[in-house]
């Protein structure tokens, strides 16, 4: 009975840390305005979530106008990101007044996953359910780009393209969330049973870009190369 107890409590504990670990989808809006600062309805979960605003045009028109970055204690900083197009609606400053609505953690739900091997990718991917990028994608990706290893310039752009809210990374000992917008870890938690070394740069199948492009242009050890993501 107490091994029963024991063991509901460790899941218990698991869920728990998870669900702490991973900022949720959230709304908001805009209560003051001062600058490029701005007072939120609703405190959010972790300083250094980003969020968009919808901003409401009228005649029933809302889009997307502007992402900003949370500081703490209700405040949020307005992010210059890239422009934000939409076909039917002026292209002109970002707009911003009282009351527009914030959705912070926008596409938090949509995760590219770094990791050292594959049975560390398998094993975080189906601990919980969301949208994993693989990351092949990311490889092909910079191999377009001409770039080796994973920056924060790349994550971000790569984020922009594909639609992707965060980035996990598994560095010695812990998994990190880190957002490409705020470019800060939102997330952090004890990891367990991780390989003594990894695959470099990072996880992926295409054996070709691994021992072509990559294996040719950079050398280094997975666990030093996330380490220098910061």
């Amino acid at each position: 009975m107490r091994i029963v107890a024991f063991t509901f409590f460790l899941i218990l504990s698991t869920i728990a840390s998870m669900a702490q670990f991973y900022p949720p989808t959230l709304s908001s809006e805009i209560k003051q305005i001062k600058g490029n600062k701005v007072t939120l309805t609703k405190p959010l979960p972790k300083v250094g979530m980003s969020g968009v605003v919808i901003h409401n045009y009228g005649s029933e028109l809302k889009a997307i106008s502007s992402y900003l970055v949370y500081d703490g204690a209700s405040k949020a900083s307005l992010r210059h990101h890239e422009p934000i197009i939409h076909g039917e609606l002026p292209a002109v400053k970002p707009n911003l007044k009282v009351g527009d609505r914030v959705i912070a953690g926008y596409l938090y739900r949509t995760i590219l996953l770094l990791a050292p091997d594959s049975a560390t990718y398998s094993k975080i991917t189906a601990s919980v359910s969301k949208n994993w990028v693989h990351p092949d994608l990311y490889a092909l990706f910079l191999s377009k780009e001409g770039d080796q290893i994973p920056t924060k310039d790349n994550l971000a752009k790569f984020a922009s393209e594909y639609q992707v809210g965060l980035i996990y990374i598994v560095k010695k000992g812990k998994g990190v969330l880190y957002d490409p917008i705020s470019r800060r870890y939102v997330g952090e938690m004890a990891l367990s049973g991780l390989p003594k070394k990894g695959q470099f740069p990072f996880y992926m199948r295409l054996g070709e870009i691994d021992s072509g492009w990559f294996s040719r242009k950079a050398t280094g050890t997975y666990y030093n190369m996330v380490g220098n993501i910061r």
